[in-house]
């Protein structure tokens, strides 16, 4: 049976995605509106329709949000996720928060790749936050709920061409400038989130080859408190016996467990392998 979440536990992911959303919206109000980057997604449809409107970027997100939020209650019922719910609500109220606290009629800084740099990589470091916690931004996630369920389309394609659709545009109804800076973005930014994910879950895999693993593996069980498996081999070349310690653990205990080895199993053969997920007790995928 699966156990439900503890308080504690859906405090602290409810603390992550408003931080992560609070992220979000800084970068898409601050630097993605004041320049009109338009890559995709709803905020990019907002400022589409803010250039042939007197509506503003920040109230069509609120309206686009919502509508789209009516229109996933209505087509996915209980199956719609309250965490995308509460990343549209708090996304679109706040950024209506930010448009009157700090009213914004030009760019921060006369640097437009900077404030490119700046729109990509906060949306998108925030998005990966949200990813990696079962969340999303709402948006255009839920059109991409919706064909799921409904349709066999390639969801990744058919926002892509959305994405793409919505770029092209910014390039006839702005300048050049701004045309060419949202293709950057629309490039960059799947970049940035995919390297954060990674980044995020990274975790080193350990194989050691050693003559007597006791001192390794109690290090590993009582002082970083994780475990390994220990099998037994034959080296080809002197056909010695050998043991090999399998082991994975957190970047930082890595560190630990490689100087370990390091100054108190001489002898011993480590070689140390890049993990970007790692599924099972202690790590993802259980609670």
């Amino acid at each position: 049976m699966k156990k439900h979440p503890t308080l504690r536990k859906t405090a602290v992911e409810y603390g992550i995605i408003t931080v992560a959303t609070l992220i979000m919206v800084v970068g898409i109000y601050v630097f993605k509106f004041p320049n009109n980057f338009s890559f995709g997604g709803v905020t990019g449809i907002a400022i589409i329709l803010a250039k042939i409107s007197p509506v503003t970027p920040s109230t069509w997100t609120f309206i686009i949000n919502m509508a789209l939020l009516a229109l996933g209650f209505l087509m996915l019922g209980r199956g719609f996720g309250i965490k995308t719910v509460y990343v549209s609500v708090l996304m679109s109220l706040a950024l209506s928060a930010m448009e009157k606290l700090f009213p914004m009629s030009e760019p921060l800084t006369s640097q437009p790749v900077l404030e490119l740099i700046f729109a990509i990589f906060m949306p998108a470091f925030a998005s990966a936050l949200l990813f990696n916690i079962g969340a999303s931004g709402g948006g255009t996630d839920i059109l991409a709920m919706i064909l799921k369920k409904y349709t066999s389309f390639n969801i990744g394609t058919a926002l892509l061409v959305v994405d793409l659709l919505i770029t092209v545009a910014a390039c006839f109804l702005f300048d050049a400038q701004t045309g060419l800076f949202s293709f950057c973005g629309l490039m960059a930014k799947s970049l940035v989130i995919d390297g954060v994910i990674e980044n995020i879950n990274l975790c080193k895999y350990f194989t050691i080859v050693c003559d007597d693993p006791a001192p390794i593996c109690e290090f590993i069980t009582t002082e970083l408190k994780r475990s390994a498996t220990v099998f037994h081999a034959e080296g080809s070349y002197t056909h010695a016996d050998k043991t090999i310690i399998l082991t994975v653990m957190k970047r930082s205990q890595a560190v630990q467990l490689r100087n370990f080895i390091r100054f108190h199993a001489d002898g011993a053969f480590m070689m140390i392998t890049n993990s970007s997920e790692i599924i099972g007790k202690g790590f993802r995928g259980f609670n």
